[in-house]
């Protein structure tokens, strides 16, 4: 990769670039936030906690903290007890709930490299992708890394590793804070890891339903085994990978691990399916000690896994039950290789990486992970001063969420908890004006839209004058700027929730050349090949490379109408097509690529009908055949034919 390529992507994606905050040359941070009107402004951070901010005259809040190791660490700013993301940060924490943006604070000592430091080494492909869930009768989520060699060779199969997020992240989490994606590029760069397919699934699958799949009691699921996110992992989403990816399908070339809740889920299910896998992780967490066939015949589990790796920080609030997990294997005589940090801040991404980045190259390598089990040692002596995980820590980390937005017959209900403001609005991109919502006797205040209750649109919430993304919603804006919620609602034809079950194209991000490839659906075999229509997507302005299909729903649009038989396969990109031509490629009859402007349409809503309608004419037009000529168009569309042949 050239320099000039490298600067370019880091100036749009870690916070190295960014002037908010600064990083300073003794390891401390400065943060800064613009806001005239607020009373009181504090910075949560994670190694230092709720700070207060000093008010400059000119309404600029500032605080130098530190110094702190380098790493990446969540934040957000408390204005007058309302929790906001920095608008000045492109770098976001995806999750359920909480919004907060990622500090980046990298090395002091240039020789020695973070292993998630973007290096100028070859960089993999993640994919976003989407598959009918026959488990929960729904379109589910997932992303995929593959590794700089999968769209070199397309001859060679690779192991595949199932890494899974904690409670309340989604399934971004791992490649946008975890960066898997970096991690995996530098050590295959140095040799040092297997090159393997990384697939990313979303742990809570319910949420994707009507309602939000909350379970009666309002706390999320903490019990496996038979649940939704087992049954879709195992009869859903590991049949799509091993159909559309070439994967090597067996238990030598399968590994589970996870995070937090995803690390439960993945023991819980590794040991459950040792047919199926054989590498296993746990990154701050543990799981049942109820499992048939596992635990009582030692002898035979020893033989199926060639790693059972068991990492936690000693400050965790879940140190006590992991420690108490590891006592247990001890005891029935099972191996495995436990790890402890105390340094990371407890149940942190932080630990997450680090674990990660120590378990990588142990992946698919049966002569190191052997070393390691042999050289495992046994659980710490217990103390009875462990932390543990009770149902009032769990109530207390996990309070019963607001529903925001909720779609009715009567209308969108929006919602927002702020007992100490004194005025909330709903700021809407359809709307001319902002609407005034009430407050109820707890605190929570509301309004109902009874329009556009089918269409797409960005809002967010101004409290006291200042803008805040909805916490309730999952789903933000990836601007550039100060990053909307997105209201969509599940029930139109263009949203995955709604689509059932019908072929999914794939979208992949380039991260060499920032740019992002859609690759419809393809015919069947025998059903002919036709040349896919090219579009080019250009963002608007304040937008990323993600927002015409984050928010756009691009690809939902081409899938829906593909299955309706009233478009033709399509590649969609925000690459720019002059390279077509910079290349030399051959003019191909009834090849003619299509643009569209984000700024052409004041609205998301306007943007897609026009995505809808240019997509409905190209449905009428004769069909390109496919050109006889070897190579493909960049990274998307050579991406879409590379299944599991």
């Amino acid at each position: 990769m050239k320099k000039q390529t490298l600067l370019s992507l880091l100036a749009l994606l870690p916070m190295a670039m960014v002037a908010q905050p600064r990083c300073n040359a003794d390891g401390t941070v400065t943060f800064q936030y613009k806001n005239e009107t607020a009373k009181n402004v504090m910075v949560d951070v994670q190694f230092a906690g709720r700070k207060d901010m000093a008010r400059g005259a000119d309404g600029l809040w500032t605080v130098t903290l530190g110094p702190a190791a380098p790493d990446m660490y969540p934040y957000c700013f408390i204005v007058d007890g309302v929790s906001v993301m920095d608008p000045e940060n492109p770098q976001y924490f995806p999750n359920e709930g909480f919004k907060n943006s990622l500090l980046e604070i990298p090395s002091r000592d240039k020789k020695v490299a973070l292993p998630h430091d973007i290096t100028d080494v070859a960089h993999g492909r993640v994919e976003y992708v989407n598959y009918y869930s026959k488990t929960i009768g729904a379109t589910n989520h997932a992303v995929v890394y593959l590794p700089p060699n999968y769209m070199r060779d397309y001859q060679k199969r690779y192991p595949v590793f199932y890494l899974i997020s904690g409670t309340t992240d989604t399934e971004e989490v791992y490649y946008k804070v975890g960066r898997v994606n970096y991690i995996m590029d530098n050590l295959l760069a140095a040799g040092d890891a297997k090159e393997m397919i990384v697939v990313m699934p979303y742990g809570n699958p319910l949420k994707l339903l009507a309602g939000g799949g909350l379970p009666a009691a309002g706390q999320p699921q903490t019990r496996f085994g038979g649940d939704p996110f087992s049954k879709d992992l195992i009869n859903d989403l590991m049949p799509y990978i091993e159909s559309n990816y070439r994967t090597k399908a067996d238990r030598d070339h399968r590994a589970i691990g996870g995070f937090s809740r995803g690390g439960n889920q993945a023991l819980f299910n590794g040991l459950s399916n040792l047919d199926k896998f054989s590498y296993l992780c746990s990154y701050s967490s543990f799981t049942s000690t109820d499992i048939p066939n596992v635990y009582d015949q030692a002898d035979d589990t020893n033989k199926k896994i060639h790693l059972f790796w068991l990492g936690v920080g000693t400050d965790d609030f879940l140190f006590g039950n992991a420690r108490d997990y590891m006592e247990f294997l001890d005891k029935k005589g099972i191996r495995s290789v436990k790890e402890f940090t105390n340094d990371k801040f407890g149940h942190t991404w932080m630990n997450a990486k680090y674990f990660l980045a120590k378990t990588l190259p142990l992946l698919f390598n049966k002569k190191a992970a052997e070393n390691a089990m042999k050289n495992g040692q046994p659980a710490p002596a217990k103390t009875g001063k462990e932390q543990q995980f009770t149902p009032s820590v769990m109530a207390r980390l996990f309070p019963r969420p607001i529903i925001s937005p909720e779609y009715t017959e009567q209308g969108i209900i929006f919602r927002f908890k702020a007992p100490d403001a004194q005025k909330v609005e709903l700021d809407c991109e359809m709307l001319p004006e902002n609407v005034a919502m009430e407050r109820d006797s707890t605190g929570v205040w509301s309004t109902t839209l009874t329009d556009y209750l089918f269409d797409t649109f960005k809002y967010c919430f101004v409290v006291d004058g200042t803008r805040v993304a909805d916490p309730s919603n999952m789903y933000l804006s990836p601007d550039q700027g100060f990053k909307y919620s997105i209201c969509d609602n599940p029930s139109s034809p263009f949203n995955f929730a709604s689509q059932q079950d019908i072929a999914h194209g794939r979208v992949a991000y380039e991260l060499d050349r920032m740019e992002a490839w859609y690759t419809s659906a393809m015919p069947q075999r025998g059903q002919g090949m036709m040349m896919p229509v090219m579009i080019q997507l250009i963002p608007g302005e304040g937008d990323t490379m993600e927002s015409w299909f984050k928010v756009g729903g691009a690809d939902a649009i081409v899938d829906r109408l593909l299955a309706d038989g009233k478009t033709k396969p399509c590649i969609l990109t925000t690459s720019n097509l002059d390279f077509m031509q910079n290349a030399g490629m051959p003019q191909m009859p009834g090849f003619k690529p299509r643009t569209l402007r984000a700024d052409d349409y004041p609205t998301w809503s306007q943007r897609r009908r026009a995505l809808v309608k240019l997509l409905l004419a190209i449905g009428k037009e004769p069909a390109p055949q496919m050109p006889a000529f070897g190579g493909g168009f960049g990274g998307g569309f050579g991406g879409g034919f590379g299944g599991n042949e």
